[in-house]
């Protein structure tokens, strides 16, 4: 499990498209005051063991307030398309 807590641009150097995968999130909270989203993914329908959770991130408020408006970006170009 990764706790994010800054995130950072990194430009791919070619885009390669990835499977669709089954995804769960829940919102807890640290029991000192800190609420998080947590990100659970789950194997592809390719994989040997179907429906086993297989990634988990967890984001902290500062990495959400980062994200906030890198969604809105996205959603607006996807928009103006």
């Amino acid at each position: 499990m990764a706790t994010i807590r800054e995130l950072k641009e990194s430009p791919l150097e070619r885009y390669a498209p990835h499977d669709e995968v089954k995804a769960t999130y829940t919102v807890l909270d640290d029991g000192q005051g800190t609420t998080f989203l947590q990100i659970d993914t789950y194997g592809s329908a390719s994989r040997k063991m179907k429906g086993k959770k297989s990634q988990t991130i967890r984001l902290h408020p500062d990495a959400l307030r980062q994200l906030l408006p890198l969604v809105e970006r996205v959603l607006l170009v996807r928009n103006k398309r």
